[in-house]
């Protein structure tokens, strides 16, 4: 008989893994050399985030916030947050460490911005029913281990005719399909030695300490090799990152089933594992190609 309360501690086991894993490393921070919680900090992060995913304004639609009450669920530095409360919303922003809040909290009085910003946690977000306008979630539910119920959240706080922007990882890209399956795979193998963690250095560009915390893992790996799901983890956001998952535009339109409008774009080629001419492409043919083959699934839900 399956024991759900088994599946329940699993969760909070694993919750609280992401929780310690993110409150060690949060999100953008390893983008910055400059001393944490100065306006080069995270003048240094908004510059490395808009220069390698330069779509994110347009598909986030800053600017079209102005006037609305919003809720960022995973606000991270509180670095699109500071897009929104510029653009004239009424910004609320969750995170489920006190780490990313703390630094958040800084990074929005720096800028002489106001907006409220709290530890939450998605799967049980602590407002009312029919509250905002538009939840925006980047890059963030992937790691949450009860994804449906996040969803079930943000359907439950948005207001009728709300909407809901959330990005994915996106299983049929580029980036999963060839970088992840079978060219990190490959590289994993040469972490072994010295000289092979130097040529993926070189190839890929990864830091040489974060190349370095992926080979213990591999190493110390019981059946010599991780298993698929926990490869995907530690090769999406470093090493050590207990979970993420990754979703099919069919498995993101199940996900929102309960939105009465849902519609879907792919954004965000991840050129470093294009080899060759991967730094050449014009952002005109990126972009197309991101279309099929990007990483990034952006959902767009009406309530």
């Amino acid at each position: 008989m399956f024991d759900s309360s088994q599946t329940v501690d699993t969760d909070s086991e694993l919750k609280e893994r992401v929780r310690a894993f993110w409150q060690a490393h949060p999100c953008g921070t390893k983008f910055s050399d400059a001393e944490i919680g100065t306006r080069e900090f995270f003048a240094r992060i908004e510059a490395h985030r808009y220069a390698k995913e330069w779509h994110i304004p347009e598909a986030a639609d800053f600017a079209g916030a102005r006037g609305l009450r919003v809720l960022e669920i995973g606000c991270g530095l509180g670095t699109d947050g500071v897009r929104f409360a510029k653009a004239g919303a009424d910004y609320t922003g969750v995170d489920l460490t006190d780490a990313a809040i703390e630094l958040a909290r800084k990074r929005f009085e720096l800028s002489g911005l106001r907006g409220e910003l709290r530890v939450s946690d998605a799967e049980n977000l602590d407002f009312a029913d029919e509250s905002f306008d538009l939840v925006y979630s980047h890059g963030v539910l992937h790691h949450t281990p009860d994804i449906a119920r996040a969803v079930s959240e943000i359907h439950r706080v948005l207001k009728p005719g709300g909407r809901a922007i959330v990005m994915l990882y996106h299983r049929d890209s580029y980036n999963y399909r060839v970088g992840i399956c079978i060219l990190r795979r490959a590289g994993a193998r040469l972490l072994k030695s010295e000289s092979g963690l130097k040529l993926v250095h070189r190839m890929t560009g990864e830091p040489i300490d974060s190349l370095r915390e992926h080979a213990r893992i591999v190493k110390a790996s019981t059946n010599g090799y991780l298993s698929s799901d926990e490869f995907l983890s530690q090769s999406t956001d470093g090493a050590g990152n207990p979970l993420a998952r990754v979703y099919s535009r069919r498995e993101a339109r199940e996900l929102f089933k309960d939105f009465r409008e849902v519609k879907l774009r792919a954004y965000f080629l991840n050129k470093r594992f294009v080899p060759v001419i991967g730094g050449l492409l014009p952002r005109t043919i990126e972009s197309a190609l991101a279309t099929r083959w990007g990483w990034h699934l952006w959902i767009y839900a009406t309530k």
